[in-house]
């Protein structure tokens, strides 16, 4: 039976969770966190690692709490309602799922307990410039380079937390197919690597990587060959619904701040909330922000009960993330031009929510996954 309610002990988990980041990361830990080269405060992450929230997906041989993806739609709106700046998405969630998926046992035993422990941090490093979501996207090559080894070739962008990384997971071309591509473990300090700092509309910790000839051997290599993208789909299925469930929790928090600015801000001797266009425009918002939620709760349902989210997943990211923006972009307006002074939380959301909107998978590549499933 559709139950779409949190559970008491999921509930316990979520209040849990904000009372951390009350304490560990307020707004102003937000904006010191921007452009921080390093990108996460440290006494968050220990907390996180002390109350066994970094593993909360990944299994429970290695560390981790084996917890469904409603537990991770608890965490993740409450990491999306604080804009808190952690490196769990790229490292519990993608490369930990990566090497759940389809590490072999030694690299498991290796890198999966310190996920959890976070006493490692693993991020992916997928995306390339001037290319798109695809497999045909990536471009960076994998060369055969004597007997079972590789040599590493290309440039990506958009590597979070690449400077606090022990290794990365690296997608790489191996044959000539849309789909021959591999996942490698790489140390981001082995030589050929260099980094330059990226800086987003979102503010957080990014990294342009560039790779020149870089040495592998065929330990480094996640899977069979040739499996490193149906992996990475695989993962990168489940994460659209934390990602959703992120958006959900920014939206919320800048629809209450914004409404209660209607509320406490007076034009004409009465409050802005009293003006029939703007109520329409809240009244608006929090009709889209109840449905993107039941969506997002929807999908985490599916997964948690086994059932496919092929669907699910990118429909719950692209409704999420465009309300998400679009209720930012009203409250922009609503609070007028102090909304885009640095002073202002606002302009913290309305930023962070293009940012995700484009981030691991854009509007244009959800509603193609969407609409290949409706037209199957």
């Amino acid at each position: 039976m559709l139950d779409l309610d949190f559970t008491t002990e999921q509930e316990m988990l979520r209040q849990t969770v904000r009372d951390v980041l009350e304490r560990h990361c307020p707004q102003e830990v937000v904006r010191d966190m921007e452009d921080d080269p390093n990108g996460y405060p440290v006494s968050l992450w220990e907390q996180f690692a002390e109350l066994d929230l970094i593993g909360l997906l990944l299994p429970e041989e290695h560390g981790g709490s084996a917890m469904t993806l409603v537990e991770g739609v608890a965490l993740y709106q409450e990491l999306g309602r604080a804009l808190a700046p952690t490196p769990h998405f790229v490292s519990a969630v993608l490369s930990g799922g990566v090497l759940s998926v389809a590490g072999n046992p030694t690299q498991r035993a290796r890198w999966l307990n310190g996920i959890c422990s976070g006493q490692s941090i693993l991020t992916p490093a997928w995306l390339e410039p001037e290319n798109g979501y695809s497999s045909r996207g990536v471009e960076m090559t994998a060369v055969p380079d004597g007997d079972h080894a590789f040599r590493l070739s290309g440039v990506k962008r958009h590597v979070a937390f690449a400077t606090a990384a022990d290794r990365l997971i690296v997608l790489a071309r191996t044959g000539d197919l849309p789909e021959a591509v591999d996942l490698f473990l790489v140390d981001p300090r082995s030589a050929g690597i260099s980094m330059r700092q990226q800086f987003s509309i979102g503010s957080d910790t990014q990294y342009e990587l560039t790779f020149d000839a870089v040495a592998l051997s065929e330990e480094d290599r996640i899977g069979p060959a040739g499996s490193g993208w149906a992996t990475w789909q695989e993962v990168l299925e489940g994460a659209l619904v934390l990602l959703a469930a992120q958006a959900v929790g920014g939206a919320r928090y800048a629809l209450d701040i914004t409404t209660q600015y209607a509320k406490d801000r007076h034009q004409f001797d009465k409050p802005l909330g009293a003006f029939q266009a703007l109520a329409h425009n809240l009244a608006d918002a929090a009709t889209a922000l109840d449905g993107a939620e039941q969506l997002v709760h929807e999908a985490a349902w599916a997964g948690a009960s086994g059932r496919p989210l092929t669907s699910l997943a990118p429909m719950a990211k692209l409704f999420a993330c465009s309300t998400f923006r679009d209720i930012t972009a009203m409250a922009q307006q609503l609070f007028g031009g102090i909304g885009f002074t640095l002073d202002f939380d606002i302009q913290l959301y309305f930023r962070r929510a293009k940012q995700q909107q484009l981030m691991w998978s854009n509007d244009r590549v959800l509603e193609e996954a969407v609409a290949s499933v409706l037209l199957d």
